[in-house]
């Protein structure tokens, strides 16, 4: 939330060495609570993350009657009430932070009996649903939002809804998703297509809880009318979280780090293909399968980077690890260019223009565009930087902070739980010098 008192001061480490586990990966984590609250029978979940987000989800369920028990940390038993057994909210329900909560939410509740009200915090507060209610009104859904079409959302329950055949204008896991899970309570059946292919965690979860689902890059299609079947979930390491010490010990000369158990959904790691065409040396082993997901350890070692220009094939792949790759372009030999990344403007930030102002902050000479920037890598100033609350935003600055000429203080740090709890003792015990305040 802007105007926390929260910061880090971020300065020189040393090397990254070590093995790491980063926790639990937030978007199979969401989803694994839902389906496991709709699905008939009791699923646990182990690596469960426990940020503030995926809380709220937690935290939304059992206001709608669901029991969820937390036997240890990461641990999470999910008693399923079935599709049509959620109850009505005494009071509004809050996803806090959670933009993937409440876009999916707003499809799991257009489907039932009763109304629901749907808020979250500041940041929340300015995202755009349009996007999710419009096809959901095709359905058949009632919803209503700001003039804007931003939260709060009031879902009216009681409405009939109907598959559709939609192709998404701009390509979106989390509308997708909402849409799907919509499509379980909808007659017929309810196909959606994408311009890009996005993360298909959603269909792999489906698929795992017993759902009739036809999917492939760019399409995914179900009916409804089936049943939810519980089952247990071991939730894989985040590579979104990953994606932070992959950039570090690419950057930090002498770091060698092993990543372990790292979700490999091909829909998620185009921040490692774009690592490997900077350079970068990150070799995976033990592959396997875990939750439905694959899994590898990652293996990193510093290697020096050079610039490129991002291939546009790679954006939807590593949407939320831009600004991870900024500060890799910040530390590379020549110029990085991004284009057609325009949905970082409305994410927990505008995550180009706040990218932008703090690489400039610290020296780096940044470009903008409508879609994306230009960055030359070169030397690393101190200073100070505004994350605007965002918590991928911050820790990113901690990286660059790790090569700078002097200290780097962080602002807004605060949300940085929200998806990476732990991340200051984790990257301390790597190598990092971080101080919270």
């Amino acid at each position: 939330m802007s105007g926390s008192t929260a910061h880090w001061i971020a300065r020189r480490g040393q090397p990254l060495r070590g093995t790491l586990r980063v926790p639990g990966d937030k978007s199979v984590s969401h989803r694994a609570i839902m389906l496991g609250a709709l699905a008939e029978g009791t699923t646990r979940i182990t690596g469960f993350l426990e940020g503030e987000d995926t809380r709220a989800t937690a935290r939304v369920f059992q206001q709608l009657g669901v029991r969820i028990e937390t036997p240890s940390a990461s641990e999470r038993i999910v008693h399923g009430v079935g599709l049509r057994g959620l109850h009505a909210a005494a009071a509004p329900l809050d996803c806090g932070n959670a933009g993937t909560g409440m876009r999916l939410l707003a499809g799991v509740l257009a489907g039932q009996a009763f109304d629901s009200t749907l808020v979250g915090d500041a940041s929340l507060s300015k995202r755009p649903m349009r996007r999710v209610i419009e096809p959901l009104s095709r359905m058949g859904a009632r919803i209503d939002a700001t003039g804007d079409g931003l939260p709060p959302l009031h879902v009216h329950g009681g409405q009939a809804l109907q598959g559709i055949d939609y192709t998404l204008p701009v390509a979106s896991a989390q509308v997708k998703s909402a849409l799907l899970l919509a499509g379980l309570y909808a007659r017929g059946t309810t196909c959606i297509r994408e311009p890009h292919p996005t993360r298909d965690y959603t269909e792999r979860m489906l698929q795992a809880f017993g759902w009739p689902i036809r999917f492939a890059p760019g399409e995914a299609e179900l009916e409804g009318g089936h049943v939810l079947k519980a089952t247990d979930v071991a939730v894989p390491a985040d590579f979104s979280s990953a994606a932070f010490f992959l950039v570090a010990a690419s950057v930090i000369p002498g770091s060698t780090l092993r990543l372990e158990r790292v979700g490999m959904n091909p829909r998620r790691t185009g921040l490692l293909a774009a690592l490997r065409l900077m350079g970068a040396d990150i070799s995976e082993e033990h592959a396997g399968e875990q939750g439905g997901e694959p899994v590898a350890d990652l293996v990193v070692t510093h290697a020096p980077l050079h610039g490129i220009a991002v291939p546009e094939t790679l954006v939807p792949d590593m949407i939320d690890e831009f600004p991870a790759l900024f500060i890799a372009a910040a530390c590379a030999h020549g110029r990085t260019t991004v284009t057609g990344a325009a949905e970082l403007r409305v994410k927990e930030s505008d995550r180009i223009a706040t990218m932008a102002a703090g690489l400039r902050a610290l020296g780096v000479a940044v470009s903008e565009t409508p879609d994306g920037a230009g960055i030359e890598g070169g030397a690393i100033s101190g200073g100070q930087i505004d994350s605007h609350g965002d918590h991928r935003i911050a820790m990113s600055f901690a990286i660059a902070a790790q090569l700078a000429q002097a200290p780097v203080r962080i602002e807004d740090t605060e949300n940085v739980a929200t998806s990476f709890p732990g991340f200051v003792a984790l990257a301390n015990g790597a190598g990092f010098a971080l101080d919270e305040g």
